[in-house]
């Protein structure tokens, strides 16, 4: 199937579009755009440069996708907007660029981005996450594979998602949220592990319970982040998620979301 672009779309000459893709009314694609192979356009769309688009993205209605950072310390100069293959814009997704000359804001694959969520300049975004409606990132942030934003939730500059974490509904997040952990509240508090949605990605059930007890030594034994990094060292086995966990707690610049 051909590229079908609308006689109302405005797509600049030095835009790359590739195959199959379908561009609908009144969209506008600027230059230095690069749109890949069957991406899905459907009305009122505007994609500014530069910006790279993987394969089989769709983007709804008024979505606004790699325009000039917000950061009002931005001086023009050129900035950057990666996207990976198979994600969802829903209407009025806003994706912007990064701050600094040659900076990258970068979203990975198979993504589903729910109405009016916002993804900031210079943020990293993994892959098969899900923004629920309003969900919001400050500059900075880092949002890690499978992480789920709860709709209105708010995350600060330089925060990071860990991988399989959860934040909750209308939560306040200024801290680092550990991977597998479920973070809710205002402030928000971690509240347990991710076990739902372990189970549903087939991890091993003595994964689940290793985590689990890396949960209780984190939160429940009054411990500080080193202690607790050392008890989880010395008493739980060594698997990738543990250590993915610890190395995560080992790295926080804003501390953990406690």
């Amino acid at each position: 199937m051909s590229t079908r672009i609308h006689p109302t779309a405005i797509i600049d000459p030095a835009a790359e579009i590739g195959a199959n893709v379908a561009i609908g009314p009144y969209c506008v694609v600027e230059k230095n755009v690069v749109i890949g192979d069957d991406c899905w356009l459907q009305n009122h769309v505007t994609i500014c440069g530069p910006t790279r688009i993987g394969s089989g993205n769709k983007f709804y209605a008024f979505g606004s996708i790699g325009q000039r950072s917000q950061d009002l310390k931005y001086t023009v100069e050129p900035t950057h907007l990666e996207v990976g293959d198979g994600n969802t814009f829903r209407e009025f997704v806003t994706v912007n660029r990064g701050t600094s000359p040659g900076d990258f804001t970068r979203v990975g694959n198979g993504g589903n981005f729910l109405a009016y969520s916002h993804i900031a300049h210079d943020c990293v975004v993994g892959d098969d996450v899900i923004f629920s409606n309003n969900g919001t990132l400050a500059g900075h942030v880092t949002v890690g594979d499978h992480a789920v934003i709860g709709g209105l939730t708010a995350v600060h500059q330089f925060c990071r998602i860990g991988r399989f974490a959860i934040t909750g509904g209308c939560s306040k997040i200024v801290q680092d949220v550990p991977p597998f952990m479920i973070a809710d509240g205002n402030p928000a508090e971690v509240r347990g592990i991710n076990s739902v949605g372990m189970e549903r990605h087939q991890f091993a059930p003595e994964t689940v319970k290793q985590i689990k007890e890396a949960y209780r030594i984190i939160y429940r034994a009054k411990l500080n982040v080193s202690q607790a990094v050392e008890r989880i060292r010395s008493e739980l086995t060594s698997t990738p998620e543990i250590e993915q966990l610890m190395e995560f707690l080992q790295t926080s610049q804003r501390g953990i979301v406690r």
